[in-house]
């Protein structure tokens, strides 16, 4: 099927059974499907929150559930969050010039210094996406004085920490205390994730969270939000 017989068979859905597509489309990794499906409803002049909500977080929620379950895998993950990246390329520009843009929150994730591995942080980022949450991804080898800049520039709702080798998850630690001693843990909740890290880790750093892998992260930072449905 051709480009064009595929468009001709979306603009031929009703709305209902467009968004349920699209849900489909993004499942499966369908990048151009999703743009042209968002690009349909806009035209039917549906609200740009509405599309983001409906069709590519709910399809990405979809998508969580079947990474956490073990029924798709990092690859697949990869895959539907570059097909919803496809459709937020549309709605970007509206959401940031409306002034009541939906937001899930502020979340700021980077890995901590010493570490340079980032898979594991970017597929986080990609389900917080999905989630409805705006990103600010520092990257890798994040000293503490990266972290509380991104804080004072960005104001996040959650601060999120990743680290792969043994020998640099102690420096989440560091940055914890620092922003204890400064009166910010309080206030910010910190979220701890990476292969060798647990529950037990997280405690004894005094984080106030362990995401144990990408889709839980997403479900426990709606959950620390109270934005959980």
């Amino acid at each position: 099927m051709s480009d064009d017989e595929e468009e001709i068979i979306l603009r031929d859905l009703n709305d209902e059974d467009l968004i349920a597509q699209m849900q489909d489309d993004l499942y499966d990794g369908l990048r151009d499907e999703v743009y042209e499906g968002v690009e349909i409803l806009l035209e039917r002049k549906w609200d740009a929150n509405v599309i983001l909500s409906d069709a590519l977080v709910e399809g990405m929620r979809i998508v969580g559930i079947d990474f956490r379950d073990g029924i798709l895998f990092v690859p697949e993950v990869l895959q539907c969050a570059n097909a919803m990246k496809g459709g937020m390329g549309l709605l970007r520009p509206i959401l940031a010039a409306s002034d009541n843009a939906a937001s899930m929150g502020k979340y700021v994730i980077g890995t901590v210094k010493g570490d340079i591995h980032d898979i594991g942080k970017n597929l986080v980022g990609m389900m917080l996406e999905g989630a409805g949450f705006e990103v600010i991804d520092l990257g890798i080898n994040n000293p503490v004085e990266n972290y509380l800049e991104a804080i004072d520039k960005h104001k996040p709702d959650i601060l999120g920490m990743s680290a792969l080798l043994t020998t640099t998850m102690p420096y989440m630690g560091v940055v914890i205390e620092e922003l204890d001693k400064r009166g910010i843990l309080k206030e910010l909740p910190v979220m701890v994730g990476g292969a060798p890290l647990n529950q037990e880790f997280a405690d004894a750093v005094n984080a106030h969270s362990y995401g144990r892998d990408a889709a839980m992260s997403a479900e426990l930072a709606k959950t620390i939000l109270g934005k959980n449905r």
